[in-house]
């Protein structure tokens, strides 16, 4: 199982030039729908006085979650040219937006399209391009009394815990690593002392 994803390690930015035109490459690592909208807002007030800001985001694992767009510009020649960057370096959680100042010459379809596209590369290029382990969070169930038993167990998977509650009847959260979950949850559920389930 596919257990882990490439995505930016923080933001960037990049520059691409072309017959005076100049576009504003971005890069953001996101979580959300919502967190791209806020990073977009944010180029907008920033960039107030630009023609257009296109963009794209992708979310998700399966390469089927994400949005692009034109911004004005005519069809194709800027949305999906940034995703196409997104999806040749197979990144995902990521957002890219490139703001386009026109410089007087108009480019053309195809040269709207490489604007586009260097200006995402120039800030990919500029970026850090990291390694994500996928999890799954479980909440793990038990008495005060065998508290013992599952920290021992969290500790030989080595896994650190997120959420604690240790009052009377207890409980706590984990973050396990996709390919481990199977056997994990097995392996609480084998103590007979705690209950284990998905959150």
């Amino acid at each position: 199982m596919e257990d882990s994803y490439l995505t930016l390690e923080g933001p960037c930015e990049g520059l691409f030039k072309s017959k005076g035109s100049k576009h504003f490459g971005y890069g953001f690592p996101i979580g959300s729908e919502v967190e791209a909208k806020s990073h977009l807002e944010s180029l907008k007030r920033q960039h107030h006085a630009a023609r257009h800001i296109a963009y794209a985001w992708m979310l998700g694992f399966d390469g089927n979650h994400h949005r692009s767009s034109d911004d004005g510009e005519p069809s194709n020649t800027a949305g999906p040219p940034i995703l196409g960057v997104i999806r040749a370096h197979t990144l995902t959680h990521v957002l890219f937006a490139v703001v386009r100042y026109f410089g007087g010459t108009k480019l053309g379809v195809g040269g709207l399209i490489e604007a586009y596209r260097e200006g995402a590369a120039d800030a990919l290029r500029n970026g850090t391009i990291v390694e994500r382990i996928r999890t799954e969070r479980h909440r793990i169930s038990f008495a005060y009394e065998h508290m013992g038993i599952v920290m021992g167990l969290i500790k030989r998977w080595e896994l650190d815990p997120v959420n604690t509650n240790f009052q009377i009847s207890c409980y706590l959260d984990v973050d396990v690593r996709l390919r481990q979950t199977e056997g994990f949850v097995r392996a609480v559920r084998e103590t007979r002392v705690a209950d284990i389930r998905k959150v």
